[in-house]
């Protein structure tokens, strides 16, 4: 078996085909369940998040797995196989992982080096996990991103690189150099109260707007959010000169209803929904802004789109979308430590790749081992019916003997077969092995089922 990843992102595909192609939350579990359904593969995991869409999966072969991964993501996308297929990207084993741990670098994302896809790579194997459809190479692989990700972050500078998508739009959005004296005091709508919806509330509030209004389809988790806020934020932004220098900031949760009635009062506007239709249309914006003297920021990070495209075109709007984040993060200076990263990235790659070799060829050790100690066993049995005349002690020393001989003739070849597998090409050590002592191929697929549910019992205790 192998990994394959086939999938789209801002790099391959144009904003308004990631649009149309995002997945819904409640879609991906299906997803997951129709690519463990078809033949090729075993495993699968789905990355998806404002600006990329990937399956992962663990395949037996190539081609098949190719075709079967992108007629789903079409079929689950709603965006038909012959337009999809040119903005698809097709990564295969050690290139496979390669790309994972880049993107959980921050390398490929939007703007360089931001650290919130960590947590959506992390929600991505959860999701896996809870659906039974992460083995035990998607639960490795997803693990060592984590880990690498986090590594990158705490050893180099990579999020001075870029900045979360957050901050880089409101700077797209103020168009100044000091955020927090532009915001300073304004009114503020955020629309949404999901993680990025709740890291948009937060940088308002630390950039330290006057108003802050969460609106969201269930009230009560933008409640818990505003609350968060008040526990985090109220007392010291009371105080002259605290986080983000403001002073009275009032904020409070509203119902989406209220929307419009807000908006007539809203200077800052980010809105960042799972909704599949318009959230703001032009019109509603162009009404709101009627009879205003001030005027209206919008930052849409909602993919699909909340916000109306014709909101460029309103006088007194200026409106930044995922689009023209794109456009504008391919201006953005890199960093002297991407280079470092992309080094750690190479490093782990190989590290992840003897490991999984090495832990390829473990299922026929224990194999081996258990054929052995069978045989020991059987030579004991056998002997006991020739010398019944011995005593426990004389047989426990005999045994313990036999056991040794067998145990020093084996170690050798063992730790040495492991160390070969690990190496590149060392796969077929695993079958020479097998061939060599006749095992069982049962045998060693039952080890290797018995690995794979102790690896998942694993994973659900830590998340429990």
């Amino acid at each position: 078996m192998s990994l394959l990843v086939v999938g789209l992102s801002h790099r391959s595909a144009p904003v308004s085909v990631l649009e149309r192609a995002a997945l819904a939350p409640e879609g991906r579990g299906k997803l997951l369940q129709d690519v463990v359904s078809a033949e090729p593969a075993t495993e699968s995991a789905v990355l998806s998040t404002c600006n990329r869409i990937e399956l992962y999966a663990d395949v037996d072969k190539f081609h098949a797995g190719v075709a079967e991964l992108s007629t789903l993501l079409a079929r689950h996308s709603g965006v038909g196989l012959e337009e999809l297929t040119p903005y698809l990207y097709v990564h295969y084993e050690d290139r496979a992982v390669h790309h994972l741990l880049s993107v959980a670098c921050g390398l490929d994302s939007m703007v360089v080096g931001e650290g919130q896809i960590l947590g959506q790579i992390k929600d991505a194997l959860a999701v896996a996990q809870e659906q039974h459809t992460a083995g035990r190479l998607l639960n490795d692989l997803f693990q060592q991103a984590l880990r690498v990700g986090k590594r990158a972050h705490s050893e180099t500078g990579i999020d001075k690189a870029g900045q979360s998508l957050v901050t880089f739009g409101l700077e797209q959005l103020a168009a100044v150099p000091d955020v927090a004296a532009w915001a300073r005091g304004k009114r503020a709508l955020v629309i949404g109260a999901g993680s990025m919806s709740s890291l948009a509330a937060t940088t308002l509030v630390r950039n330290g707007v006057g108003e802050l209004a969460v609106a969201n389809r269930t009230v009560a988790r933008a409640e818990r959010l505003v609350r968060t806020l008040a526990e985090q934020y109220g007392t010291s932004l009371t105080e002259p000169g605290g986080p983000g220098a403001a002073t009275g900031l009032t904020a409070r949760a509203v119902a989406m209803e209220a929307v419009e009635a807000e908006l007539a009062r809203a200077e800052i506007v980010i809105s960042c929904t799972g909704a599949s239709g318009l959230v703001l249309s032009g019109e509603r914006i162009a009404a709101s802004l009627a009879g205003r003297d001030d005027r209206m920021w919008l930052l849409d990070l909602a993919m699909p789109r909340d916000i109306d495209a014709a909101a460029h075109r309103i006088d007194g709007a200026r409106l930044v979308d995922i689009e023209s984040l794109a456009e504008a993060s391919a201006d953005a200076p890199m960093a002297a430590d991407v280079d470092t990263v992309r080094g750690i990235v190479a490093e782990e790659v190989a590290a992840f790749g003897a490991a999984q070799r090495a832990a390829h060829i473990t299922p026929t050790v224990v194999a081996l081992r258990t054929m052995a100690a069978d045989v020991v066993s059987s030579e004991i049995a056998r002997l006991d019916g020739r010398l019944p005349d011995l005593d426990d002690k004389q047989r426990a020393e005999i045994t313990q003997t036999v056991r040794r001989v067998v145990d020093k003739l084996l170690h050798a070849p063992t730790v040495r077969v492991k160390q070969l597998a690990s190496e590149p090409g060392g796969a077929g050590y695993a079958d020479a092995l097998r061939e060599l002592f006749d095992l069982d191929p049962q045998t060693v697929a039952a080890v290797s089922r018995a690995d794979t549910r102790a690896d998942q019992h694993d994973a659900a205790r830590e998340r429990a």
